[in-house]
């Protein structure tokens, strides 16, 4: 049986969440001793979270689109088919 492999190592990952989780809390106890009313705290929560649930759909849209256009890519040059060198050179 074939296991499965992944892109990322689990330290890799490890460091991804880890690092995501503690300036999540950074944050977070930042807006909580920050001396403003409940209102300005809340705007700036509101916009973290807008930011940071962006930046996740931000980046599997960008993922996502590389991984179309692989995919394309060889689709159309698997229908094309081996070429030749003479027809691929231009000579002026």
């Amino acid at each position: 049986m074939k296991k499965k492999a992944y892109r990322n190592t689990p330290a890799f990952v490890f460091l991804s969440w880890g690092s995501f989780a503690f300036f999540v809390a950074l944050m977070l106890i930042g807006l909580y001793t920050l001396k403003e009313p409940l209102m300005v705290k809340g705007y700036y929560l509101m916009g973290s979270v807008g930011l940071i649930s962006s930046s996740f759909t931000l980046s599997k849209v960008i993922r996502d689109n590389q991984e179309d256009e692989e995919r394309y890519n060889q689709m159309f040059r698997a229908m094309d088919g081996p070429t030749k060198k003479e027809d691929t050179d231009t000579h002026i």
